[in-house]
């Protein structure tokens, strides 16, 4: 309560007093204690995770003393290596990601679930099938040597991204950031830029997250809630990582065939060089879109194509291609999409049905919150 009183003293002066200073209050305290919260069952949950690991480490006579010592200069970041070590080329790529993130990247199976669009018992199934795959097979604990590196490259991507999004985007939980996810992936990814230098998905990764990070300080209100990507105040996105980031997706872009990371990051930097929501480039990033879709097809790519063909064509055109994505009905992200539109051609009681789908499905109640706010305007 005291940390709601300062904000207040911080605020109130230059953004006026609201209209209901008493829940004002207790709506920022009580996200204050929820942080609190959240710091603590992750310091639980890294301490669980850091023992793992432990008991994970082999001896000096499993991967021999020189071995070892190599090993370290080629991996000057133990978690890394690890992740490496887990994404065995024997296992199924999706079953290795998984497995990566629950081991090492601290997730829990409701959260990598939600990470690859599947129900939590699918999931458990899935690890569990993994686990005995190492077993039964006998897969070694064995760091990779530099010529194995590459096959493992786009698992190890893969779950760092994941780990990045659990926190851009908290699938369960009272907030809708995980700031200590994010930094961690972005630590991971800037390391694994030094130990394979020039690698342009590597950049493209790395410059993806640090602009889509750039913006985490204007995504929630004082109070917690949501803000759109169209509302936020870009003059508080931190112009740093924007820079670096930039200049990252440029060198990532700049071979003959870019990868998903790299165009993923020519789309975001889009989005980071506009400097008012109307001076967005969405012919640009459509295009950008179907060149993702070419070489990356995935529902989820489909539907963010989708919106950026509303945003450079109208909502009439983005709603058809929504339409015509299959296998998302379960993704909240689209009904939430298609209600937009849908409001938006003046459709009212179809964009509530879709608002309200898209509310039964959403998991993060911040983002459930928006969402069931959307709906009240959408009545008045």
């Amino acid at each position: 309560m005291q940390e709601a009183f300062v904000v207040a003293l911080e605020r109130w002066p230059g953004d006026g007093m609201p209209d209901n200073p008493g829940a004002w209050i207790t709506r920022v305290a009580r996200n204050k204690a929820i942080d609190k919260l959240r710091r603590e069952r992750t310091l639980k949950v890294k301490k669980e995770v850091l023992a793992g690991l432990e008991a994970l480490e082999p001896s000096a006579e499993e991967i021999g003393e020189g071995e070892g010592e190599e090993d370290a200069a080629a991996f000057p970041d133990d978690r890394l290596r690890l992740i490496f070590t887990c994404c065995h080329p024997a296992i199924a790529p999706e079953a290795r990601v998984a497995l990566t993130l629950r081991t090492l990247g601290g997730l829990t199976t409701a959260e990598i679930a939600s990470a690859f669009l599947a129900s939590e018992s699918a999931m458990a199934q899935r690890l569990v099938r993994a686990k005995r795959k190492i077993r039964d097979a006998g897969i070694p604990y064995e760091v990779p040597s530099a010529d194995q590196l590459p096959e493992r490259l786009p698992s190890v991507l893969a779950t760092v991204y994941l780990i990045f999004n659990e926190g851009y985007r908290a699938s369960a939980g009272d907030t809708l950031i995980r700031a200590e996810l994010s930094a961690e992936a972005i630590r991971l990814a800037a390391i694994l830029n030094e130990v394979m230098p020039g690698h342009p998905e590597v950049q493209g990764l790395l410059a993806l997250m640090l602009l889509h990070d750039s913006r985490r300080g204007t995504r929630t209100d004082e109070a917690g809630e949501m803000v759109l990507l169209e509302e936020q105040d870009r003059a508080r996105w931190d112009q740093v990582e924007i820079q670096r980031g930039l200049r990252l997706a440029q060198v990532a872009m700049a071979g003959a065939s870019p990868g998903p990371y790299a165009l993923q990051a020519a789309i975001a930097a889009e989005h980071s060089r506009a400097a008012e929501p109307g001076d967005t480039d969405w012919a640009r990033i459509r295009s950008l879109y179907d060149r993702l879709a070419g070489i990356h097809p995935s529902p989820v790519i489909e539907l963010n194509r989708a919106v950026a063909v509303a945003m450079a064509e109208g909502p009439e055109h983005g709603l058809d291609a929504i339409d015509q994505i299959a296998g998302l009905d379960g993704y909240h992200l689209l009904h939430s999409a298609r209600a937009d539109l849908l409001n938006r051609l003046g459709r009212a009681e179809e964009a509530a049905a879709s608002y309200e789908k898209a509310s039964e499905l959403a998991t993060n109640p911040v983002e459930r919150s928006f969402l069931e706010r959307r709906l009240r305007e959408l009545g008045a």
